[in-house]
């Protein structure tokens, strides 16, 4: 029987066939996914086989079914292994906020570089808007213009008082949808508000280390009545750029991939050669310094920061 991960808790996972029916299942024996070496050989999101086992109302996934696409990151206790966020997605949505707690612009590139990377469109949504002074609306603005300029879409939306939550709604739409973020930018609120009826847990963010409290401890994918699945992840403190070559790195930023084709040197790293287009337009304003200082930051292997 062929089915749909929903839920993932490392050593079960909860299958959705054809039918509407979810069966438990386990991996029999070792399971490897070619060419991928990382610490969950399934994600969420997957298209897997699987047999019933014989008097059991569990199934034994047996066979995995090609990947249109990934979303990975560094294992966080095994930095040469990945972990798999979840596979097979039509967008990205990267929920953040500017406070409480804040989510920096270096862990936004670090997101938008890996979802380039395998292919996926990332969205930015910018929660908690009920708590924005005047000067934290300033700063959303200048937030919006870095990455509205290069082509990511960005939105605005209070999950507390539901401001704006139609727009998002709009764009999930028969699409396979995953939210990502820091822990305590309000994934689950935001989930809670586009399907009520679910009634995540959610919970408040630490006082003293702003830092926001694991609630989802583990992927999970839910159904939306319009069509469409949203894929709930847990909250991600740091997320560590993997499998991506340092010469390659410039085709993940829109805006060095739109001038690299312009440099001296086909071979150009963009950090001191002669001739750089990219290097050119950052003196002339036309690259954003916290894009270019997120693409030094990777490209010379510090890319964990929070």
């Amino acid at each position: 029987m062929q089915g749909l991960i929903i839920k993932s808790t490392g050593s079960w996972y909860s299958v959705l066939s054809d039918d509407g029916l979810r069966t438990e299942c386990r991996i029999k024996g070792i399971f490897r996914t070619k060419g991928i070496t990382t610490t969950n050989p399934l994600a969420v999101g997957d298209v897997v086989d699987f047999e019933m086992e014989p008097d059991q109302e569990t199934g034994v996934i047996v066979n995995l079914h090609p990947r249109k696409n990934y979303i990975i990151r560094k294992s966080i206790n095994l930095s040469k292994q990945g972990q798999i966020i979840a596979a097979n997605l039509d967008q990205a949505l990267l929920v953040v906020t500017l406070a409480s707690p804040r989510t920096s612009l270096g862990f936004i590139d670090r997101f938008l570089v890996t979802a380039e990377a395998y292919s996926i469109p990332a969205k930015l949504v910018f929660n908690k808007l009920d708590l924005f002074s005047d000067e934290g609306l300033e700063v959303l603005a200048d937030y919006k213009s870095i990455y509205e300029n290069i082509g990511y879409p960005c939105y605005e939306v209070s999950a507390l008082e539901g401001t704006n939550i139609n727009q998002v709604k709009e764009l999930l739409k028969d699409k396979v949808t995953l939210f990502s973020g820091h822990s305590g930018v309000g994934k689950s609120s935001l989930i809670n508000a586009l399907l009520p009826d679910l009634d995540l847990r959610t919970n408040q963010v630490s006082d003293w280390s702003d830092k926001g409290m694991h609630t989802t401890t583990f992927a999970e994918m839910f159904e939306l009545p319009e069509g469409g699945f949203i894929i709930d992840t847990p909250g991600i403190r740091e997320l560590g750029v993997i499998d991506i070559e340092k010469q390659e790195l410039s085709h993940f930023f829109p805006e060095m991939r739109d001038r690299m084709h312009d440099c001296r040197f086909h071979n150009c790293r963009h950090i001191n050669e002669p001739g750089c287009a990219v290097l050119k337009a950052l003196e002339n304003g036309e690259i954003e310094l916290s894009r270019y200082e997120s693409y030094l930051s990777i490209y010379h292997g510090n890319d964990t920061r929070a």
